[in-house]
C-alpha cells in the first residue's frame, strides 16, 4: 500500500471516529436535556422553562411554561435524534474502532456541555429560570454549572483516551 493510500485510510478512519464521537456528544446533550426536563421540571417541579418571567401561579402562566417545556423537550429530541444518526453513521463504517470508555466520555461531555450552556444562558444571562428558585437560588445555579464543568472535564479525559 502506498503512503498516500495509508494516509487516505487514516484520514477516513479519523473522519469516521469524529462522526461517531460528535454523535455521542450530541446524544449526551439531548440526554442531559431530557434529564433536566424530566427530573427538575416535572418530577421535582423546581422550575419550568420560563418560570421567572411567568411564575406558574396562574393557569395562563402554567400554560405558557408547559409550552416552553414542550419546545425544550422537542429540541432535546432533535439533539438525541441527530446524535443517534451521526453515531450510527460513524460506527457502521468497517474501519471504525472504539472503546466503551470513549463512548461514555462523549455522553458525559455532551451532558456537561448542556449543563454549562443552559446554565450560563438560561440561568445567568437571560434569567428565564433558576435551578431552584428561593433564598439559595444562586448556590443551586452555581452547583449546576460546577456539575457541568466536572462532567466536561471527565468526558474530555475519557474522549482523549481514544487518541
Amino acid at each position: 500500500m502506498s503512503v498516500r493510500g495509508a494516509r487516505g485510510s487514516l484520514g477516513q478512519r479519523a473522519a469516521e471516529q469524529r462522526r461517531w464521537m460528535t454523535g455521542g456528544v450530541l446524544l449526551g446533550v439531548g440526554l442531559g436535556g431530557f434529564f433536566d426536563g424530566i427530573v427538575l421540571h416535572q418530577i421535582l417541579q423546581w422550575h419550568h422553562m420560563v418560570s421567572e418571567p411567568y411564575p406558574p401561579e396562574t393557569l395562563q402562566n402554567l400554560r405558557i411554561n408547559t409550552l416552553g417545556d414542550g419546545l425544550f423537550h422537542s429540541l432535546n429530541w432533535v439533539f438525541t435524534l441527530l446524535g443517534t444518526l451521526l453515531f450510527w453513521s460513524g460506527l457502521r463504517a468497517s474501519h471504525t474502532t472504539w472503546r466503551t470508555s470513549t463512548f461514555l466520555g462523549t455522553l458525559i461531555f455532551g451532558w456537561g456541555l448542556f449543563n454549562v450552556v443552559e446554565g450560563l444562558i438560561d440561568h445567568q444571562i437571560l434569567g428565564i429560570h433558576h435551578v431552584r428558585p428561593g433564598p439559595y437560588w444562586l448556590a443551586y445555579d452555581l452547583g449546576y454549572l460546577a456539575w457541568g464543568a466536572v462532567m466536561l472535564l471527565i468526558g474530555w479525559r475519557l474522549m482523549r483516551a481514544a487518541r
